[in-house]
């Protein structure tokens, strides 16, 4: 997830637990807990980019790593506020399951989490929500900013956090709901239109729940489609392949970039050629507002060009053509189609 749902969470279990004690302080603890696996970020100074989005949700995202953490953070909280004598064992349980939070809320979208490293390279993503979405996010805005404005030993405290806290738990089983819906569908969709898979994914389009980006892998590319869970029942989901080109990396295969990228893109990916340009695209990250137009560009294009530079790799086509036109159009297609 963000950053901002992470600190915002972070901050009302915080005051939750250590309100009592530490006042205000404790949405700083909780702050600080909740995002602390992010502090992988620190690889940019060190690692080269294919390097460092390989590293990310990685040895930091994993449980191991969490548990460890939690004596550390515990210790230094204890220094900190030892007038408060907070305990110790309460202060690594706290820290313990808020980092392990942050790691199981991250595998809800298609990035990739290593849970289990070092043990295990295996990336986990259940795909349930955007790596944004506002309506899983906004209840816990407006709880921490409630908490931040009423005093320490107000009654209310306790009602705002519980709402803040619950409403994102509802919103993301009716997210399980609306994927489960898609998946029956879009299996039908597939098997009607005589497509042979191993599988397919469905992941959230940018900050909703309604409509789906559909990708079905087979070993010479991928399948592109999307659904919205206001279809018509008997509406088949069309689909685009695209080639994975495994060809135009003849030259490159033995790349360090590529060699890496392979790994973070778990073996799916497509290769396309633009002028003098070379691109690897990770499909999963879906594409630039696919639902409105095709063909478009894949979001993550990674340039293999010498000296391009790629630091935007994932952002720059999340944000290209996001315009209010889109986000409309984006409605009357999550409103369905198919339907008499």
């Amino acid at each position: 997830m963000d950053s901002i749902t992470h600190i915002v969470l972070g901050a009302c279990i915080g005051d939750a637990v250590f309100s009592k004690k530490i006042g205000k302080k404790g949405m700083l603890i909780g702050a600080i807990a909740q995002s602390f696996p992010d502090s992988d970020v620190m690889g940019t100074l060190w690692l080269s980019l294919p390097e460092n989005l390989y590293f990310h949700r990685g040895i930091t995202h994993s449980f191991f790593f969490g548990f460890l953490m939690s004596f550390l953070l515990a210790y230094i909280t204890q220094k900190i506020f030892r007038k408060q004598a907070l305990s110790f064992q309460k202060l690594v349980i706290f820290f313990c399951l808020q980092m392990w939070l942050h790691d199981i809320l991250d595998t809800c979208n298609s990035y990739g989490t290593g849970l289990l490293e070092p043990f295990s390279h295996q990336r986990f993503s259940f795909n349930l929500l955007f790596v944004a979405d506002p309506f899983f996010t906004i209840p816990l805005i407006v709880a921490a900013i409630a908490l931040l404005v009423l005093k320490t030993k107000s009654p209310a405290r306790k009602n705002w956090i519980i709402a803040g806290l619950i409403l994102p738990c509802f919103y993301l089983i009716y997210s399980v709901s609306n994927k489960d819906f898609v998946d029956e569908e879009v299996s039908k969709s597939l098997t009607e239109q005589k497509i042979n898979i191993a599988g397919f994914i469905t992941t959230p389009t940018p900050f909703n729940t309604w409509l789906w980006y559909i990708m079905v892998p087979t070993d010479s590319g991928v399948y592109i489609g999307y659904r919205s869970v206001y279809d018509a029942k008997n509406y088949v989901t069309p689909f685009a392949f695209y080639p994975k080109n495994e060809q135009l990396l003849a030259s490159r295969e033995n790349s360090k970039d590529v060699i890496i990228l392979k790994k973070f893109a778990d073996s799916i990916y497509t290769i396309e050629k633009n002028n003098d340009s070379l691109i690897f695209n990770i499909p999963r990250f879906g594409r630039i507002a696919g639902w409105d137009k095709n063909p478009t560009m894949f979001n993550f294009q990674f340039y293999l060009n010498d000296g391009f530079d790629n630091t935007l790799v994932i952002q720059r086509g999340r944000a290209k053509e996001l315009d209010r036109h889109i986000f409309t159009r984006m409605y009357y297609r999550i409103r369905g189609i198919g339907k008499d």
